[in-house]
């Protein structure tokens, strides 16, 4: 009786650990940009992300849907790669909306393009997270699931980025211009 409770509760304990697995989608086919997008949205409890350009309308969306899911996002980008108007733009949106932003200048380019899912769900490869990786160019992803050890070595490597980062404010609201007018 022993043995048959015994070999009963291993196999509840081996039901509840996922299978590790892999995922591969490309660009500008289209499977690369879908998995970067199901991967955020799969998310439930947190997000961890390194970002070389920080652009893609879609993408902002998706960590801000996240976010107002009571997900905690976390993000950390070159520095100097997001100057521009795009970048900027995409910054203040996600700002705004409660996601966590530091920027990275301590490198010459901070050139990791990583999502951390949950503790447990590591998305990377040559994505950007920009218009151009969607539509243009020729870039990868690879989707890790249920790998501690790999999960374990990309957070470590994530909370050293996000260390050495400095927070990015959220944007001023717009004042409408007769707001604090004296007449």
């Amino acid at each position: 009786m022993r043995c048959i409770a015994l070999a009963a509760l291993l196999g509840i304990a081996s039901l509840s650990h996922a299978e590790p697995s892999v995922q591969v989608g490309f660009s500008p086919e289209g499977s690369a940009r879908e998995l970067v997008l199901r991967t955020i949205g799969d998310a439930r409890h947190s997000i961890q992300m390194l970002a070389y350009a920080f652009q893609a309308p879609d993408i902002m969306q998706a960590l801000v849907d996240a976010r107002n899911r009571g997900v905690e996002v976390r993000v950390v980008i070159d520095k100097k790669r997001n100057q521009g108007k795009a970048s900027k733009t995409a910054m203040d949106f996600v700002t705004r909306n409660g996601v966590e932003l530091r920027t990275n200048d301590h490198f010459h380019i901070h050139h990791d393009k990583t999502i951390i899912v949950d503790g447990s769900t590591v998305e990377t490869g040559s994505f950007n997270f920009a218009p151009s990786a969607e539509t243009a160019n020729s870039e990868n992803v690879v989707v890790i699931r249920d790998m501690p050890e790999v999960a374990r070595q990309y957070i470590a490597h994530w909370q050293s980025r996000w260390d050495l980062g400095k927070p990015y404010p959220a944007a001023p609201e717009l004042q409408s211009p007769s707001r604090g007018a004296t007449r």
